[in-house]
This record gives C-alpha cells, sequence and structure tokens, in this order.
C-alpha cells in the first residue's frame, strides 16, 4: 500500500489527511492501521518519530465514526494513556486536526491544570480521552468520570510508562474500563516487563516491528564531542554559534543543570528557554509553543520532553549530558529528522560519561563518528564489566570506592524475658 485511500478509512479522513499534507503511509502506519481497522489488539514497535500517533488514531476514528450516538455525560468511548503531559497534549493536538468538522470529541485531562475545568470538560461527556494516569485516578476517585463505556484503549509509549512507575496506575484504571475492548499498545523498546504486559492486557495482539530496538532514524547524522567537563559549555556556544536561526533542542541531566544552563546562554545573547519538572504545565507550554513558532530557537530540557515534543523543524539535538539510560538517547535524537527531514544529533562526552556513551553504541550496535576529541578508556567499576548493572542492593558508587554493597540489615536476636 502505498498512499491512505487504500487502507479503507473513511472518505472524511481521508479529506482530513490530504488537508493536513499526510498522502503515504510510514511503514508503522501501512501495517499497523489495516489490523486496527480490522478489531485486532496491535502491540506496535517503532522508533520515536515514525508516525505512531497516526498509526493508532486513524483506526480509532474511523471505528468511533461508526458509531452511532453521542458519548453519555462524565463517559469516553475511547482512552489514550501516555507517560508525559507533552505526550498527551501532542497527541491531542494531532487527533484535534484530523477530527475537524465531525462530531468526534477529543479531551484531555493531565496533572498541572486546573482539576476543575477537567471536570466540567468531563461532565459532558467525550469520545476520545487522551490522559497521564496519575491525574485520571485522581478525576475517578473524585467520581468525575466513568470508564465503564471505553472500549478502546491505547497505551502509548508504553515502555516509558513502565519506566515511570506507571504500571501501578494502569492495574487501578484497566478493571474500570468497558468489555470486550480493542486494546493497542506501541513502544520503542521491548522488554520482559513489555511482554508480560502484553500478555496482562492484550488478547492474541498482531505484532508489528518496523525497526530494530534502539535503532535511531536513518535522516539523523550522528557525531560526538569528547570534552573535558569544563569545556562543555564553550563547545556548546560554537556549536549553537553555526546556525543562530536553526531550532536546536539542548538535553541536560538535571532540572537545576539545565536551568542553569538556560540562563548562562540568555546572558550571551542566544535566544533560549528551558522545560523541566520544576516549570509549571503554563510555562513548559509556553516555551515549546515558541519553540515551534521560531520565538525561541533554543531549548533546553530534560528527559521529561524526549517524547513529547514532535516539531518538524528542530534541525538540531544536543546531547549536552548523556542519559544514563541508553534507550533515552534515542528517543532524544528523534525529536529532530521527524517527518521524513533530516537532522543531526551532536553529543558532548566527557572521560567520565565514557561508559554511558560505551552502552548508547551497544544498544544502537553503531559506533558514533568522533567529530573532536579523544575517545576516552571505559572506566567500569573493578569487579563487574563497564555499563554493567550493579548488583541488587548495591549502593550507587560503592564498588567504585572499595565499599561492599549493601546487603539486608541483621536482625539482634531478642532476648527473651523471664517468666
Amino acid at each position: 500500500m502505498f498512499d491512505f485511500d487504500m487502507l479503507g478509512l473513511a472518505p472524511a479522513l481521508n479529506d482530513a489527511l490530504k488537508r493536513a499534507g499526510f498522502t503515504e503511509p510510514t511503514p508503522i502506519q501501512n501495517q499497523a492501521i489495516p489490523l486496527a481497522m480490522a478489531g485486532h489488539d496491535v502491540m506496535g514497535l517503532a522508533q520515536t518519530g515514525t508516525g505512531k500517533t497516526l498509526a493508532f488514531g486513524l483506526p480509532l476514528i474511523d471505528h468511533l465514526m461508526a458509531q452511532p450516538g453521542k458519548p453519555a455525560p462524565k463517559t469516553a468511548k475511547a482512552l489514550i494513556l501516555a507517560p508525559t503531559r507533552e505526550l498527551t497534549n501532542q497527541i491531542a493536538e494531532s487527533l484535534r486536526a484530523l477530527t475537524e468538522g465531525t462530531r468526534i470529541r477529543v479531551a484531555t485531562v493531565v496533572g498541572g491544570q486546573s482539576i476543575n475545568r477537567q471536570i466540567t470538560t468531563l461532565g459532558r461527556g467525550t469520545d476520545i480521552l487522551v490522559a497521564t494516569p496519575g491525574r485520571l485516578i485522581d478525576l475517578m476517585d473524585r467520581g468525575a468520570v466513568d470508564l465503564g463505556a471505553v472500549r478502546h484503549l491505547v497505551l502509548d509509549e508504553a515502555d516509558q510508562m513502565l519506566d515511570l512507575g506507571f504500571i501501578h496506575a494502569l492495574r487501578k484504571i484497566a478493571p474500570r474500563l468497558g468489555t470486550p475492548r480493542q486494546t493497542m499498545l506501541f513502544s520503542a523498546t521491548m522488554s520482559k516487563q513489555m511482554e508480560e504486559l502484553s500478555r496482562a492486557y492484550l488478547t492474541d495482539p498482531r505484532k508489528v516491528q518496523v525497526s530494530p530496538p534502539g535503532k535511531a532514524a536513518d535522516k539523523i547524522s550522528q557525531s560526538v564531542h569528547f570534552v573535558d567537563k569544563p569545556q562543555k559549555p564553550a563547545r556548546l556556544r560554537e556549536i549553537l554559534s553555526r546556525d543562530l536561526d536553526a531550532l536546536t533542542l539542548v538535553f541536560a541531566r538535571t532540572k537545576h543543570g539545565a536551568e542553569k544552563l538556560m540562563k548562562g546562554l540568555v546572558a550571551d545573547g542566544h535566544n533560549a528557554a528551558s522545560i523541566h519538572g520544576n516549570k509549571s504545565q503554563g510555562q513548559r507550554d509556553r516555551a515549546i509553543k515558541a519553540f515551534r513558532d521560531g520565538t525561541v530557537t533554543t531549548l533546553v530540557a530534560t528527559d521529561v520532553a524526549a517524547r513529547g515534543i514532535d516539531i518538524p523543524g528542530v534541525a538540531y539535538v544536543v546531547n549536552y549530558d548523556l542519559p544514563e539510560v541508553p534507550d533515552n538517547y534515542v528517543h532524544r535524537i528523534g525529536r529532530t529528522a521527524r517527518a521524513g527531514r533530516e537532522g543531526e544529533a551532536i553529543a558532548l562526552c566527557t572521560p567520565e560519561e565514557a561508559d554511558l556513551l560505551h552502552q548508547i553504541e551497544k544498544l544502537m550496535k553503531v559506533e558514533i563518528p568522533v567529530a573532536s576529541g579523544t575517545k576516552p578508556a571505559l572506566t567500569g567499576a573493578p569487579g563487574r564489566g563497564a555499563g554493567q548493572p550493579r548488583r541488587r542492593g548495591a549502593k550507587p558508587g560503592a564498588q567504585s570506592r572499595g565499599e561492599k554493597p549493601a546487603g539486608p540489615k541483621r536482625r539482634r536476636p531478642r532476648r527473651r524475658r523471664a517468666a
């Protein structure tokens, strides 16, 4: 199949796709949409930036358009769960563009926004509810939403939901959903936990995988600069100065580090903003909007934004700090080269981060080209290979200091009381 017209979607959806400039489905869309249209549960594995939102969104909207009647107050017909506020808003925005002019309503509930306003919205009922698990449970506990009418469940970026501990929230939400239902699970990576999740919530799923886990988009040009830690700020400014008008996303490891870096860039005359966990939802939304509009050209972010920014114009992704989880590197650089465009991913690596880089290259099965500097030797802790997981119960850094890993505390024997 080479165009959306051949997928059997409703004419109104095909018209919406043409208005939005979509003419040819991506590989994940080409494979997943027919299966979902046929009513199968779907497990989709694809790298970030490959069009997963339309892969589940189009068949979902098509099914809902074929169903008569409006949603009852406080109910939803379909539920999409996503791990972050940014991703939730991004999904809803994409779906609203496709449902414009139809009777299908899309609502969002996320933390950091007025819960009373969300209660009012849910009171009218909605066809598609896009939510973060935590806020949804808050609304369930208040009796503001009844999920018994949900017949379609989508778990987007399910691997990140597991990483963030949302499995406990999912266990509370799932029993409240209607049955029978269609469930679609989409993820960038596959782990043993993901297999267990699919067995628990999907029925005879059809598996679709369009690229190996850990593989970056083909149109991303990658490079790494080896620098000492004090050299990082100057090297970043050098990179930014090459193309001051280009949209550049810079990733820092911590909230404090991201804010400090952003303020330093602004002081040097760069048009920069930041988003991280210490920012309110309003501040984060305004920063992303300014970045999307081009009024801000450098956005400094923590991993809270790694899967929640879908801005086709991002030309560069700079890993100022390498992530401690190798998968996150793939998600970060996937913010560029979106929608068929080309992009560049640049990493700054200190000797202390050599092990992190090794794990990233091992995951991706590639050696990232060196742009400058000399690749340092690995600094794996004694007693285990570089980058290997710590023994259970060990304190971070304990092995490298020659300390014994923390083990279970011994209980002192109780003294017997005299009779």
